[in-house]
């Protein structure tokens, strides 16, 4: 795959920027992480020679003085909202977090649930587990007129009323599951507090995207727009940046009319605010470590695509509504590209329509197009996943991998046993056969061990994917879309 990013560049120069801003100011910095901390899968998909882990270990150079504070919104607990890229809701994704960062060293100090309003029965479960599991769970509560009536909102009235989180180290990271958790609000509450308490606290931000140093336009700032589409954001030109230095940057609409709170609260505090626009509050160096543009568009617009039909299939379930859909379809329109500009795409569907059945398409890192059918024994998306193996590998397609006398047993078991109503085997259970395959059988072996090489290829689908399928490709790090058409009859997937 080719890289368009300098990824150690990126950490030295985030890192030195991030410990000048805790320098900047006195006693403490509260730090919005916005973003994964966790599997940035987007950042590694839209800016390639990213790592999904980058930022995390990042943050673990500074463990010895940082703590982390998670925000989550009550409203996406009782919504059970999902993160789409690892098909998991935000509650569960909390505990998957905590459990992570303990795991690198890190403190956690608790748990915040903002927007919080009394008789929200799932929020209020969630937070007795929380609890009962040893983790402090906090409360903000929405507050009125926020963000535009900052005389209020920086007043016992205002911030005053949330729970303040005890902290004892100099480093605050606050970070989330998803977009859209009150990081900011939970940030600027807690500088209030602390100066309540006679503390001198700072706040800055680490917001990957939208980078403020590329055009408002530029692919990458437009996959953005393309991944929040739920949240309705929209990039745009920093006015205050531009009023105070004369300089076009680019940030985003919830930021900037944030901005006057932060300004009116260190205003209230010092006497005077550190920052002129909401680009100075970031910490943000992407943009400065991008070594191919090019290469770094082409993905980006990539992902657009992949964003678009990944709301259409969210409407053909019922998650969505269809203005998400058209959301979109616009940026990909302002984008200048379509779906015909997804190679794959045409690959599967010519698949589908030769077969008259479902089928799937793997492009691989030489442009090569494999494709899986419909058969009787494996559905299209194990299909494609084989013959991709064997394609990589070097194997004749006519070649069988796999034994009857596995397949067999694997059939029973699922039909028999299991009582599905679906023989064919799925992804993880071919894979599965070919593992056991591939103990007394050299050339299975060799197919699988071909499988990292599929990371980051891209996928598609001429209909809706099982659970199972879906999850395979996912784990394996293919950039899989859909068709939102249903297999059949079938509505449960």
């Amino acid at each position: 795959m080719k890289i368009g990013f300098d990824n150690d560049k990126y950490i030295s120069m985030q890192s030195q920027k991030i410990l000048e801003r805790i320098e900047s100011f006195g006693d403490k910095l509260y730090l919005e992480f916005g973003g994964k901390l966790f599997d940035d899968y987007h950042a590694s998909r839209v800016v390639p020679g990213f790592r999904p882990d980058t930022k995390i270990n990042m943050l673990a150079k500074l463990k010895d003085s940082a703590e982390i504070i998670l925000a989550i919104h009550s409203g996406d607990i009782e919504r059970n909202k999902i993160r789409s890229d690892i098909d998991i809701a935000y509650d569960r994704e909390v505990l998957r977090l905590i459990d992570a960062f303990r795991g690198r060293g890190l403190l956690v100090s608790g748990v915040v649930i903002t927007r919080y309003r009394e008789g929200q029965r799932a929020v209020d479960s969630f937070a007795e587990r929380l609890e009962r599991l040893g983790v402090r769970v906090y409360r903000h509560y929405p507050i009125e007129g926020y963000p535009k009536n900052p005389k209020f909102i920086v007043s016992e009235e205002g911030f005053g009323r949330n729970d303040f989180i005890e902290t004892s180290r100099p480093l605050v990271v606050v970070t989330a599951p998803g977009p859209g958790s009150g990081k900011l609000a939970v940030c600027l509450s807690q500088v209030y507090q602390e100066f309540v308490r006679g503390v001198r606290a700072g706040y800055a931000k680490f917001e990957t995207f939208p980078v403020w140093n590329l055009p408002l336009t530029h692919p990458v700032n437009l996959a953005y727009e393309a991944a929040t589409i739920d949240l309705d954001d929209m990039n745009m030109i920093d006015p205050f940046h531009l009023e105070a230095y004369g300089v076009t940057t680019v940030n985003y609409n919830r930021d900037v009319e944030s901005f006057p709170v932060l300004n009116t609260m260190f205003t209230h505090i010092y006497g005077k605010s550190p920052y002129n626009s909401p680009t100075d509050m970031g910490v943000n160096m992407i943009g400065n470590c991008i070594t191919d543009d090019e290469v770094v568009c082409a993905a980006a617009k990539q992902e657009i695509i992949r964003r678009y039909y990944q709301a259409a299939c969210a409407f053909k379930r019922g998650r969505v509504e269809k203005e998400q859909v058209y959301k979109a379809e616009f940026i990909m329109n302002r984008a200048g590209i379509s779906t015909e500009d997804r190679p794959v795409v045409a690959a599967a569907l010519k698949r589908a329509e030769e077969t008259g059945a479902p089928a799937m398409a793997i492009e691989l890192p030489d442009g090569r197009m494999i494709t899986g059918k419909t058969g009787s024994i494996v559905g299209p998306a194990a299909g494609a996943l084989v013959n991709a193996m064997k394609a990589l590998a070097g194997i004749n397609q006519e070649i069988d991998l796999i034994a009857p006398i596995v397949l067999q047993p694997i059939r029973n078991l699922k039909i028999n046993h299991f009582g599905s109503e679906n023989p064919l085997l799925h992804s993880d259970e071919l894979l599965y056969a070919l593992s056991i395959c591939a103990a007394t059988n050299p050339i299975a072996s060799l197919a699988l061990d071909q499988l990292p090489k599929l990371r980051g290829c891209e996928a598609h689908s001429s209909v809706m994917l099982t659970r199972a399928d879906a999850s395979v490709y996912r784990r394996l790090g293919l950039n899989c879309t859909n068709e939102p058409n249903l297999n059949g009859n079938r509505l449960y997937l």
